[in-house]
């Protein structure tokens, strides 16, 4: 892979980490609260701390992709892409059936990041 093709892929997944994080946080009343609420995490504190943990953990991601990508960049954010795939199948499989595909299109962002990862220097 080339390094423009490279950079067109990084920052495209970068730019998913830090809408995410924006999102989260521009929703944390709203969407965010009810996708916990309705997982059956009732207690709003601890939903608060989740969202505010998970928009801080997509922020950090981001920043780094798109300032600092790296081999361990890459891996990290596959992992944790990979543990909140698992985590939100355990509290809401139906996101799986969802047509906009909250959960399905991580399947295609792992296929990037694996590229990524192989292209890393």
């Amino acid at each position: 892979m080339n390094a423009k093709d490279e950079n067109v892929l990084r920052f495209s997944v970068a730019i998913v980490w830090l809408a995410t994080a924006v999102i989260s946080l521009w929703e944390f009343n709203g969407q965010s609260m009810d996708l916990l609420v309705n997982a059956g995490i009732g207690n709003r504190v601890v939903a608060k701390a989740l969202i505010a943990a998970g928009a801080g953990s997509d922020l950090l991601l981001g920043v780094a992709m798109a300032l600092w990508p790296s081999r361990r960049v890459y891996l990290l954010a596959l992992a944790f892409m990979s543990a909140m795939t698992a985590v939100a199948s355990v509290l809401d499989p139906s996101l799986w059936l969802h047509p906009l595909g909250p959960l399905t299109k991580n399947i295609p962002i792992a296929a990037a990041l694996s590229i990524l990862i192989r292209a890393a220097r």
